[in-house]
């Protein structure tokens, strides 16, 4: 039995078979979920677990070389925006729109019990070389 990190199965196994370019989207409750992706839903309860948990622990395990966001995020969720700036630097922002056609073509898609509006982020996976 694993002793840190991620623990939930489903999550942990999804994260090995990723590789280098490879979409992760990490979405709030109500994100619409493409199909082709494979999803590992860990939403619970509205707000659990939180967008905040989800992304600190995927961002422990993985290598993100960059990172899409919508850009309405920043009027309608600032702390969620604010969020993503400070753990992702190097940003992208487009419409909500956008974001949900390029999320088609996301290898993960993570769901979270996030209750907040446009609680969504979608990382790209990088190389630890």
């Amino acid at each position: 039995m694993k002793k840190a990190g991620i623990l939930n199965r489903h999550l942990s196994g999804a994260l090995a078979e990723l590789g280098h370019g490879d979409g992760v989207l990490v979405c709030d409750a109500g994100m619409p979920i493409p199909a082709g992706p494979r999803v590992v839903d860990l939403a619970f309860r509205a707000g659990v677990p939180s967008f905040a948990e989800v992304l600190d622990g995927l961002l422990a395990e993985l290598v993100v070389e960059g990172a899409t966001a919508a850009e309405e995020i920043r009027t309608a969720n600032p702390s969620v925006a604010a969020l993503l700036t400070d753990a992702l630097p190097d940003l992208d922002l487009v419409s909500h729109e956008k974001l949900k056609e390029l999320s088609a073509g996301a290898r993960l898609v993570v769901r979270t019990g996030e209750a907040r509006p446009y609680a969504n982020v979608l990382l790209r996976c990088g190389v630890f070389f």
